[in-house]
């Protein structure tokens, strides 16, 4: 009877090579897709950290317009109560 040499025993680390052996294995995985960095990301970034301190300014900027629509209405308030006040007769003091 002859025995046949057994298969050998599946080894728990898998055979990269030399150069990625020392990635990690999404890095590896990574590189299978041949993944590259958007290269208008910055661009974008920049455009939107533009946009979001523009939004900040235009909100500040209607913070003070309300402020200021608030304290003219407050006059306005109360210079009608103070017509409304001088317009009306005394009670008694009426014609009859």
């Amino acid at each position: 009877m002859t025995t046949s040499p057994s298969p050998p025993a599946p080894s728990s680390s898998r055979s990269i090579g030399a150069s990625g052996s020392s990635l990690p294995q999404w890095r590896l995985w990574l590189s299978t897709l041949n993944w590259r960095r958007d290269p208008g990301y910055e661009e974008r970034k920049i455009q939107h950290e533009q946009r979001m301190k523009q939004l900040r300014n235009e909100t500040e900027q209607l913070r003070q317009e309300n402020k200021r629509l608030a304290e003219l209405e407050s006059r306005m308030d109360a210079l009608l109560r103070n017509a409304d006040s001088c317009s009306q007769t005394p009670p008694g003091t009426g014609s009859s």
